[in-house]
This record gives C-alpha cells, sequence and structure tokens, in this order.
C-alpha cells in the first residue's frame, strides 16, 4: 500500500466521502480543488434557506425589485422564496412538471422503498401530497406521469421539497410563468407573447459536469456531457484506474454508495497486487 496513492480531483461532497472511505483502510490520498476551500459551492455560494442539498448575496443583493427566476426545483424554488421574503416581486419559471412533496413525505417514501415496490410507494406519495398541498395544476405547476421515487431512479431528478413557496403561489405573492422565448435586455418575453420587464432574473437551472473537458481518455467512462456512459449503479467505474463519484445523480445517498464501492474496489487491487 506504501506505493499507491489515489488522487481525488474535487473537494466536494463525492471528494471528502470518497477520501473518508479510503481513510478507513488506510489507503494514502491526495485531494486537489481549485477553490480556496472544501465544498466551495456550499461555502462560498450559498443563500439563506440553505440547509443540506441546496447565493446568500443575492437575495437581500432585491426589495421592491421585479425578479425572475428560471427554474423550478430545489434551489430556483428556495430562491423565489428567499426573494419574496426579502420583498422582492419574484415570479418563477417553470416549464416543466414537478412534484411537489415535503421533508416528511421524501423520508417516508425512502423508507418505504426498502420493503415495497417503487410504483406502490409513489402511489402513496403522490395521494398524500395531493392531501396536503391540493390541485397544483390551477396554479401551474403539473405533477410528472411518473411517481416522483421513480423519476428520481431514472432521471435523478429529486422531488420539490417545499419550504413554502407553494403557499406564497397560492396567495399570487410569488407569480408562476411559463417557458420563456426569449430575453431583450430586462424585457422578457415569453411563448404566450407575454412580455415583462425584470430587473433582476436568476438562472437555477442547474448544472453539468466538465469532467470530459479536463481529462483526457476518459471516453470510455464518461459522455459527451461528462456523465457516465453506464447507468447507474455500475456507472462508477472505469478503466486504468479511473472511478467516477457523484455522476449517478442519485443525490448525497448516490455519493455514499459510490465512495464505499469505489474505496472497496481499490482496497481489492491493491491487494491483488500484493499477493
Amino acid at each position: 500500500m506504501e506505493n499507491v496513492v489515489v488522487l481525488i480531483v474535487g473537494a466536494g461532497p463525492a471528494g471528502l466521502a470518497t477520501a473518508a472511505c479510503l481513510g478507513q483502510f488506510s489507503i494514502p490520498y491526495v485531494i486537489v480543488e481549485r477553490e480556496s476551500c472544501n465544498a466551495s459551492l456550499w461555502r462560498n455560494r450559498a443563500y439563506d434557506r440553505l440547509k443540506l442539498h441546496l447565493a446568500k448575496e443575492f437575495c437581500k443583493s432585491y426589495s421592491g425589485m421585479n425578479a425572475l427566476v428560471v427554474g423550478s426545483g430545489n434551489s430556483g424554488m428556495e430562491i423565489a422564496y428567499d426573494l419574496a421574503a426579502h420583498g422582492a416581486n419574484t415570479s418563477v419559471v417553470i416549464r416543466s412538471p414537478i412534484h411537489v412533496m415535503t421533508k416528511e413525505l421524501i423520508r417516508l417514501g425512502m423508507t418505504l422503498a426498502r420493503r415495497l415496490p417503487l410504483n406502490l410507494v409513489d402511489k402513496l406519495l403522490v395521494m398524500a401530497a395531493n392531501l396536503i398541498f391540493g390541485d397544483l395544476s390551477r396554479y401551474g405547476i403539473r405533477r410528472p406521469k411518473m411517481g416522483p421515487m421513480i423519476v428520481k431512479s431514472k432521471t435523478g431528478r429529486s422531488a420539490v421539497i417545499d419550504v413554502g413557496t407553494v403557499g406564497l403561489i397560492k396567495k399570487g405573492i410569488i407569480k408562476v410563468q411559463g417557458s420563456i422565448s426569449k430575453i431583450m435586455g430586462d424585457i422578457v418575453e415569453f411563448q404566450c407573447s407575454k412580455k415583462i420587464s425584470f430587473d433582476v432574473i436568476v438562472f437555477a437551472t442547474g448544472y453539468k459536469s466538465t469532467a470530459n473537458i479536463w481529462l483526457k481518455n476518459g471516453e470510455s467512462m464518461l459522455n459527451g456531457n461528462g456523465l457516465p456512459i453506464e447507468e447507474y449503479p455500475n456507472h462508477w467505474k472505469g478503466e486504468n484506474g479511473l472511478y467516477c463519484a457523484g455522476l449517478g445523480r442519485r443525490g448525497l445517498a448516490g455519493i455514499a454508495a459510490d465512495a464505499k464501492n469505489i474505496a472497496n474496489d481499490i482496497k481489492s487491487v491493491i491487494g491483488a497486487m500484493s499477493d
């Protein structure tokens, strides 16, 4: 083991988790991170309501202004809430169907999924969510045909955990807008031909992996979008000692699983080298 050192690129949650698992086996590692701290996205670009999964300077940096949030994932919905709470006249673009859940429902779903089929768990979750939130389609929020657990397993997209945004939408404090046709300076034209002037536009449209840009000879593991070619749960291992953690789009639980698999595999490789 003394001659083997693992190089971990990135000190985010996936890198730190992998380092922790390697440390349990006393496998030496080096973490390289271009920022000045670990988990820089969470430490340096976080907004007020950030807890675990989900840019506070943006929510003060707008009282009385017309603000548009583009994107309706957890980040987009929480940023919209914070902007409205800080006195901004807030709109949010919800282009695609989304599941809106509570934290308790997600916890229940993850617990039930250990013993019950996902389609049954999804039926229970959707029924409960309908009782809690009512019919949200009248407010411009549509549910996907697939249930929240199946959507997560197939696409990696999480349900929206409501922090109060839905209540503000129902009260008309946060307005829901449809898809954008084009942006001309501070004028946003929507596909319904409506034009609105905004002082602030926040894009909460997610992110994509850039690993395929700087990683050379990784074509056997990553596709053109920098995501694993192999589907979950076999996505984490490549060739020639190359691994990826956190690119399976399974959240923190998926990161934990990847880190354990990688550490165990490296341990077995080192063991074989020693024999």
